[in-house]
C-alpha cells in the first residue's frame, strides 16, 4: 500500500509548489468557512485553476470546510457546497456533524473526510463517522504509532490520514479559547492570533505597570509554546501502520516550505517502499533539509507514546537559516528575494538534492533585452551563470544561508 504524501495550499502559487514537487493530493480552503483564515486561500475561480492543474497531472484536490458553525452559518455553507461540488473536488474536509450533514445532502457524490479538529482518538468514534459517511479520518495529533494501527487494524475499510510535519497547536487541536479571551479572534472559525506563543508576565493588583518574569531559567519561558512536528524518523513504522495518507501542515507557511518539506516526504515514501536500507542511508540528509526551513525546533510529538518534552521554552520565534531566493521557470530564474553575484548559493531540486554553488553572473529583463548587473531584486527575470556547470531542473529553487 502506497501512502499519499498530502501537501497544503494556501494560494494557487503554493498548490503549483506542492504538485510540482511530488504531492499524491493537496488541502485548500475558500475564503470563508475553514480553518485558516490568515491564508490567502482560495476564490471560487482560482480552486478552479487549482483543481484542474492538480487533475491534470492526476493529483487530487480536498476542500476545507471544517470551521465550527453557527445558526446563522448554514445559508452560506450551503451556497459554497453548492458552486465548488461543480468544479469536482476530490473531497471535503469536515469537522461540524451539521455541516457534514449538509455536505450528504448536496453533494453525495463527494467524499467527506473528518478533520484533526474533531479530536478523534479511539475506533468507535470512527466507526460512528464512517456510518455517518465518512470515507477518511484525520486522526488527533495526540495518539500514538501504536494506537493508530489499532484504530486502522479495527476499521481497515477507513481510510487513515496522519500529520507527519508542521505546527502542533498546545490545545487539543484547535479546541481552545485563549485566542478569543485574550484578542477577540476564534480559533475555531480559523482566525487563531497564537496566544499560547506570547510572552507573558504576572502583575499584582496593587502594582499596576509592574511586570513580574515568569521564569524558568535566564531565558525565561515561553507556558505554552510547542515544538514543531517531524515525524520522518518514524515514518516507516506509520506506513507500517497502515496509515493511509501523511499530512504537512502548513497553508499559512512560504511557498519555499512545501516546495521542500513536500519533496522530502515524497523521496522518504519512494525509498522506503523500494529500499529501506537506502531511506536508513538519506534519512540524515532528509532530516537536514527539513532545518533549511522555517521551523522550530522538532520533535515527534506523541507518536512514540513516550511522554517527551513538547514545549520549547526559549523563545517563540521561528529559526529561518535558509533565504528563498528564486525558481526556474521555462529557462529562466523568477527572482524573490535580492541575489547578487560572489553568493554562495544552493539549488534545491524537486527530487530533493542539494548542489552547492557560486553565483558568476547575472543578467535581468529589461525592455524585452537581458542586461549585465552586480545585485538581482525581487519580481525581476534573471538568466545566471555559476561557478561549476549545472542542470537545472524546471522548479528548482535558488538558495543561500541566512548570515
Amino acid at each position: 500500500m502506497k501512502p499519499e504524501v498530502l501537501s497544503p495550499a494556501g494560494n494557487l502559487e503554493k498548490l503549483k509548489f506542492a504538485i510540482d514537487f511530488g504531492a499524491d493530493a493537496v488541502y485548500l480552503g475558500g475564503k470563508l468557512f475553514n480553518l485558516r483564515a490568515k491564508a490567502n486561500n482560495f476564490t471560487v475561480e482560482e480552486m478552479a485553476e487549482g483543481i484542474e492543474y492538480a487533475h491534470r497531472k492526476g493529483r487530487k484536490v480536498y476542500v476545507t470546510l471544517n470551521a465550527f458553525a453557527r445558526n446563522d452559518d448554514f445559508e452560506g455553507i450551503k451556497n459554497f457546497v453548492k458552486e465548488v461540488k461543480e468544479l469536482e473536488p476530490d473531497a471535503f474536509i469536515v469537522s461540524d456533524l451539521g455541516v457534514l450533514l449538509t455536505v450528504k445532502e448536496i453533494a453525495p457524490e463527494v467524499d467527506i473526510h473528518i478533520s484533526t479538529q474533531s479530536n478523534v482518538t479511539n475506533y468507535k468514534a470512527v466507526k460512528v463517522y464512517q456510518e455517518l459517511g465518512a470515507s477518511r479520518i484525520v486522526l488527533a495529533r495526540e495518539l500514538s504509532i501504536e494506537e493508530i494501527k489499532e484504530i486502522k487494524d479495527r476499521v481497515p475499510n477507513m481510510e487513515v490520514e496522519v500529520f507527519v510535519h508542521g505546527a502542533m497547536c498546545m490545545a487539543y487541536s484547535g479546541r481552545c479559547l485563549l485566542s478569543n479571551y485574550l484578542s477577540y479572534r476564534e480559533s475555531n472559525k480559523g482566525a487563531c492570533s497564537q496566544s499560547c506563543r506570547w510572552k507573558y508576565y504576572l502583575v499584582e493588583e496593587t502594582r499596576p505597570g509592574e511586570f513580574i518574569p515568569i521564569e524558568e531559567d535566564e531565558k525565561g519561558t515561553y507556558i505554552f509554546n510547542s515544538k514543531d512536528l517531524c515525524a520522518l524518523p518514524l515514518l516507516e513504522e506509520l506506513i507500517d501502520a497502515g496509515v493511509d495518507s501523511l499530512k504537512i501542515e502548513g497553508r499559512v507557511k512560504s511557498a519555499y516550505y512545501v516546495a521542500v518539506t513536500t519533496s522530502v516526504y515524497r523521496k522518504a515514501v519512494d525509498l522506503i517502499l523500494n529500499d529501506r536500507e537506502a531511506f536508513k542511508k538519506e534519512l540524515p540528509l532528509l532530516l537536514e533539509e527539513l532545518k533549511k526551513i522555517s521551523h522550530r525546533p522538532y520533535t515527534i510529538g506523541f507518536l512514540s507514546g513516550n511522554k517527551e518534552n513538547l514545549q520549547h521554552y526559549e523563545t517563540s520565534s521561528y529559526i529561518r537559516n535558509y533565504k528563498f531566493l528564486a525558481v526556474f521557470k521555462n529557462g529562466k530564474w523568477n527572482v524573490r528575494n535580492a541575489l547578487k553575484v560572489g553568493d554562495e548559493v544552493e539549488v534545491f531540486t524537486p527530487d530533493a538534492k542539494t548542489k552547492k554553488t557560486i553565483v558568476k553572473d547575472i543578467q535581468i529583463l529589461r525592455k524585452d533585452k537581458f542586461e549585465n548587473v552586480k545585485i538581482a531584486h525581487p519580481n525581476q527575470i534573471a538568466i545566471l551563470k555559476f561557478e561549476n556547470v549545472l542542470e537545472i531542473p524546471e522548479n528548482a529553487i535558488l538558495r543561500k544561508k541566512s548570515v
